[in-house]
């Protein structure tokens, strides 16, 4: 190597790095319709399968022949649970879901066969002639029916690492939190107030639906193109059920339409793979619409009883709860959410003493599992509800009353946790209510023209302007960022830096699912800042690298990121100990501690540029894997719930603004403001559009968003067209008020962002139409007919 320049200018900082609003690199081609996802995969001689599906929520299998099926021109295979070649079940937590119904059928939708066929249609057609015979039976659908006397045991046989410590086979988890003398909490108490609240089922309703592309290999093993929110966990339960070593199963990561908890679980991953295995041919399986809804997990509804206690000063005493999560079916990460529900069961408040019992249950009911705010967003809806009417009760304004009982950065959580980084729970909330409100009456010009579109169920021109009436409404809640009780959560990087085309330029690559969070975009701005480069190549996820965990929980930022952050420091530190070794005597400044990457160039802490990246690196690329971990977490005790459980804690505050026509029932949002502390903006334009998101999520369960069950647990609106979500329409205006206080424990003090919006904005939104209508509203989501009484 060459002598290296001396000393001789200032260091320019790397555009695009840590902090900057970078544009997103699929952003225009999502939005003009190029980008690929995992339902355009394709292959010249490709299958298509197809799954069939019980219409029944619970039934035993009397018969099933699949002859007319396979006798149909252009079926090339047809399995059933007989076919299986090896493991037969699979599972995030427990292995309790067959990969085909055998003797039983436990849910509405539950895959019964499959197909593959050299054309969609032929496949569906094919899939209608399979004849099952079904013996129905009476369907559990709820605590009592499950937990009774007479209650059929879904699960017989149970050996997971829940089942000893379960009040009854039908409870997948119960999860107690136990802190403090209640009993002398509730002798200080002047103010009670006790009430039962409810949340319906939601939908992750992403707009990509399931799909991947199944590829069998020359050594046997299988390539699987998928969308999915956790490459590695998919390997390690897809292994099993293909009867194949886990480097025989490789997964690459496709195009991601959405996902929000509902790709976590397996979908039509070992179907595809069988169909290939069997056939030869590569199968493309993409679910239609109405299969997504039997084909994924939804939000657990739930059953919620709350007690509060306060005395005269608005100091809040003791909070008791019982919270029933319906789990359906099988166990997904129920046991995971029920942790979540019982720790974060109080929200950001203190009580002297909290007793808070949460369990899912085992039901015919649809299966539940991960969703943006996983457990805690069904607390939230309840402890803020009960937060107002304990306010009322006291003549207190509600944001003074959560105020003065708002936790801090030093309080204990009801698990026993200290919690040790910010937590600026009366400050978001001071921040939402000082903001300016909207105007009233918006339309309704100065001469008393009306613009029915700014009205209630407006556009329809359902009413110009008679019974509406204004409300506001505040929340605030507390969430969980990464693994929790003692997971191993880790993430791998892999990155390179070398010479290309006369410049340095960095590949980073992980295995994390960028499913629309814009993690691809952080990734490439952390090895800017890190590595003092311009260009930077993100490679495909896949399984050729170790596992980057699942893009839930708001960990991925923290995790990956905290990876790539992790990977490209030992990056600098090889790249400057080569300088070193090549040049060390050439300039005194190679000595000095805290050198550092930036614009291309090897500079000193002062920015004096030492030497040019290109010319250290020469001909000879430096690559490194790393992990990262955050700290250690501990489970929760079985019996008092206490435990160092989470790592890091979130929080975001909302004010609601509402109009009601309270002839009709319609609601519109006028305005949703949010403030939440998210410790490190690491791209402050990707964190507003994860805030104004999650808003917008916690909306729709507000007063729209429910999958109806009927009481044979049938799914009876599995459409867009009967299953509402907000459009442009029905969004309001979303400002955001950005904290950022550092936490010392996480890669550049950051906090993880996505859920916590999804919690308050349910609660704010109705407070708000109770603050308009006077009505109780201990349901969600609110209908018309709750408002109206009709």
């Amino acid at each position: 190597m060459g002598r290296a320049p001396a000393v001789i200018t200032q260091g320019s900082r790397t555009p695009g790095g840590v902090g900057e609003s970078t544009p997103r690199p699929d952003g225009i081609l999502k939005v003009t319709g190029e980008f690929a996802y995992s339902s355009d995969l394709w292959h010249e001689d490709m299958l298509w399968g197809h799954t069939l599906r019980s219409p029944h929520a619970h039934a035993e299998i009397v018969s099933l022949d699949v002859t007319a099926a396979l006798a149909t021109p252009g079926v090339h295979a047809v399995l059933t649970y007989d076919d299986l070649p090896a493991a037969t079940h699979y599972g995030l937590e427990i292995r309790d879901q067959p990969v085909l119904a055998k003797d039983r059928v436990r849910y509405h939708g539950e895959p019964v066969a499959v197909v593959a066929a050299d054309h969609p249609e032929t496949a569906r057609r094919a899939a209608a002639r399979i004849a099952v015979v079904y013996a129905e039976l009476p369907p559990v659908t709820d605590e009592a029916s499950a937990t009774g006397p007479d209650a059929p045991v879904l699960h017989p046989g149970r050996t997971d690492r829940h089942a000893a410590h379960a009040p009854h086979p039908n409870v997948v988890h119960r999860q107690p939190v136990r802190r403090g003398d209640l009993a002398a909490a509730r002798a200080r108490a002047d103010v009670v107030v006790r009430r039962d609240y409810e949340v319906g089922m939601q939908d992750q309703a992403f707009l990509g639906p399931e799909s991947g592309l199944a590829v069998p290999a020359e050594d046997g093993g299988v390539d699987l193109y998928i969308a999915t929110q956790w490459l590695h966990v998919d390997q390690d339960q897809l292994a099993p059920v293909l009867g194949l070593p886990k480097d025989k199963v490789r997964l690459t990561l496709s195009g991601v339409g959405g996902a929000f908890g509902a790709r976590e679980d397996l979908s039509m991953q070992a179907h595809a793979c069988l169909l290939a295995l069997r056939t030869g041919r590569p199968v493309k399986i993409v679910y239609n619409r109405y299969e997504s809804f039997f084909g994924h997990v939804h939000r657990h509804p739930a059953r919620l009883a709350y007690e509060h206690g306060a005395s005269r000063d608005g100091t809040l005493q003791y909070v008791q709860a019982r919270i029933v999560l319906d789990g359906g079916a099988y166990a997904s990460s129920s046991s995971a959410v029920v942790g979540n529900a019982a720790s974060l069961g109080v929200g950001p408040y203190e009580a002297a003493a909290v007793d808070v019992e949460a369990l899912a249950l085992y039901t015919n009911n649809p299966p539940c599992g991960a969703m943006r705010g996983f457990g805690a967003v069904q607390a939230c809806f309840a402890y803020e509800a009960q937060m107002d009417a304990v306010a009322a009760e006291l003549g207190l304004d509600p944001v003074e009353f959560r105020q003065r009982n708002a936790m801090s950065q030093g309080s204990v959580m009801p698990t026993g946790q200290r919690v040790d980084a910010p937590a600026p729970v009366a400050e978001l909330l001071r921040r939402v209510k000082e903001r300016p409100l909207p105007p009233e009456r918006p339309w309704a010009d100065a001469g008393g023209a009306v613009d029915v579109r700014e009205l209630p169920g407006g556009l329809s021109n359902t009413t110009h302007g008679e019974g509406v009436v204004r409300g506001v409404g505040y929340a605030v809640g507390i969430k969980n960022v990464g693994f929790s009780e003692g997971f191993d959560d880790y993430s791998t990087a892999r990155v390179r830096l070398e010479v290309a085309g006369g410049e340095p330029v960095a590949t980073v690559h992980t295995a994390m699912a960028e499913v629309g969070q814009g993690g691809v975009t952080v990734h490439a701005q952390i090895a800017r800042t890190e590595l003092g480069v311009t260009q930077v190549v993100i490679a495909p996820a896949d399984t050729r690298v170790g596992s980057a965990g699942s893009t839930s929980a708001s960990r991925q930022t923290y995790m990956t990121g905290g990876a790539v952050k992790h990977t490209c420091e030992a990056v600098r530190e090889e790249v400057i100990r080569r300088g070193r070794e090549a040049y060390g005597a050439s300039h005194p400044a190679w000595s000095q501690d805290g050198l550092r990457l930036e614009g291309g160039k090897i500079v000193t802490r002062a920015g004096e540029v030492v030497a040019d990246l290109a010319a250290v690196l020469g001909a000879e690329a430096v690559e490194v894997v790393r992990e990262f971990r955050h700290r250690p977490t501990e489970p929760f005790d079985l019996v008092t719930g206490q435990g160092f459980g989470h790592v890091q804690y979130s929080f975001c505050a909302h004010r609601a603004v509402v109009d009601v026509d309270t002839e009709l029932g319609l609601v519109k949002v006028i305005e949703l403001a949010a403030a939440q502390d998210v410790g490190k903006a690491l791209n402050p334009l990707s964190v507003v559009g994860q805030i104004q998101g999650g808003t917008v999520q916690g909306l729709g369960l507000a007063v729209m968003e429910e999958i109806v069950v009927s009481d044979r647990a049938r799914v009876r609106n599995p459409s867009f067209t009967d299953y509402l979500i907000p459009t442009i329409l029905d969004t309001p205006a979303i400002p955001v008020d950005v904290l950022e206080l550092a936490d010392d424990h996480a890669p550049y003090g950051l906090r993880g962002v996505g859920e916590a919006p999804t919690l308050s904005s349910t609660p704010a939104v109705v407070a708000a139409i109770r603050a308009a209508t006077g009505l109780a509203l201990r349901r969600v989501p609110v209908r018309p007919e709750h408002l109206t009484g009709t």
